[in-house]
């Protein structure tokens, strides 16, 4: 590992992209403050036009090459692969990336737990941020040169990257490639959280499940600003000290307390609403959490895809219940850029603190993968290459 201080479910429940998987790519490190862009011109650069793309030339030869999962398993299946730097079509643009978000998603379909869109050599990751390096015909969006950042499923264990221009999002000025690329899938994750699956507003008092990571210190700081009380649960002493200073005004550590009995100390009546990513062993206790009418949001199952429920457990309280995933969301017309400015204002104006606390080479991501299923990562990680 090169760290610096740094069971089967389907598809659709997390993506909303069944079987389809784009085009594959990768990235390169950039500075969390500094336009990282900067590094993909030098001297030598010119720009050419040929055959209908509009390009950047900087006179050598770049080698491509991708991280793969050569079969469903565990972290020793990700190898490096050779292969040529893709050519953009009408309509899309080449990615060369320079920071590449790694998320629990990528390990579920690594493991085979999602199923695979191809037979081997699946390319992983769901967001990166980029130097756009070429654009096809009718792209008018984004220019090469533009800084730009994106989520979509799988396609970004890889240095460049093909992609549907019009799934690309510019990174405003002050916020680093790294930064945007750590962020943008989780930070739009909260958002529809928040926004979608249950509205909050100023005086609501809810619980959020694995508070301490990177979706969770995102949700922690923007219900902090709306005025939202958050009740957090975490692993451990130092997780639980991590999302207390992110927002959260509780925070129960799971591994001594019952969560539930914490909870009806601190909201005697219950909370709102229950945002829940880790599934088999947590549902049942959240749904015990709620108030009359609560919500129950489920969107993630990190420790097991919950098998056993049944609508009627719903009527202990007239309880709603919700599985949302994020590109139903994205695929909304105008969510993304609406959804994407929110964020970036966030973070910008410093509601929102971004805290990437491992990141490691792209060539070694089995080692981020063993990090993040053993639970020895918090907050956002990053691949560069």
């Amino acid at each position: 590992m090169t760290a610096s201080a740094r069971s089967r479910s389907n598809y659709l429940n997390d993506t909303g992209y069944p079987h389809k998987s784009p085009p594959h790519s990768n990235p390169r490190t950039a500075s969390s403050t500094s336009n990282s862009s900067d590094r993909s011109f030098n001297p030598s650069t010119t720009w050419i036009t040929f055959l209908g793309r509009t390009g950047i030339c900087q006179g050598e030869n770049h080698v491509a090459y991708s991280i793969v999962a050569t079969r469903p398993g565990g972290p020793e299946v990700l190898q490096k692969k050779e292969t040529e730097v893709p050519q953009p079509g009408a309509g899309e643009a080449l990615l060369r990336h320079t920071a590449i978000g790694v998320n629990f998603l990528d390990a579920y379909f690594r493991s085979g737990l999602y199923p695979w869109s191809v037979e081997s050599d699946l390319v992983l990751g769901s967001e990166a941020a980029g130097v756009v390096e070429a654009v096809g015909s009718s792209v008018g969006n984004v220019s090469p040169g533009d800084r730009v950042v994106y989520t979509a499923p799988n396609g970004a264990y890889a240095s460049h990257r093909v992609i549907d221009a019009k799934t690309l999002v510019k990174i405003p000025d002050g916020i680093s490639d790294e930064i945007a690329a750590a962020s943008f899938l989780k930070g739009l994750t909260a958002y529809y959280l928040l926004h979608g699956s249950f509205a909050v507003k100023e005086g609501d008092t809810v619980l959020f499940h694995a508070a301490a990571g990177g979706v969770g210190l995102i949700v922690g700081q923007w219900l902090a600003a709306k005025g939202v009380r958050a009740i957090g649960t975490a692993g451990g002493p130092e997780k639980c000290a991590l999302a207390l200073d992110h927002g959260y005004s509780d925070v129960i550590d799971y591994r001594k307390d019952d969560f539930v009995e914490k909870v009806k100390e601190l909201a005697p009546d219950g909370v709102e609403a229950v945002y829940d990513a880790v599934g088999k062993t947590t549902w049942r206790g959240s749904l015990k959490c709620l108030k009359l009418h609560g919500t129950f949001v489920s969107f993630g199952q990190s420790s097991g895809a919950i098998t056993d429920f049944n609508i009627s457990e719903l009527a202990a309280g007239s309880f709603h219940a919700t599985r949302p995933t994020l590109f139903h969301f994205v695929g909304l017309p105008g969510w993304l850029d609406k959804a994407s400015a929110a964020l970036f204002d966030q973070i910008g104006s410093g509601s929102v603190r971004i805290n990437i606390n491992q990141s490691f080479d792209l060539a070694d991501a089995a080692s981020a993968h063993t990090a993040l299923e053993g639970r020895q990562t918090t907050g956002c990680t990053i691949l560069t290459p």
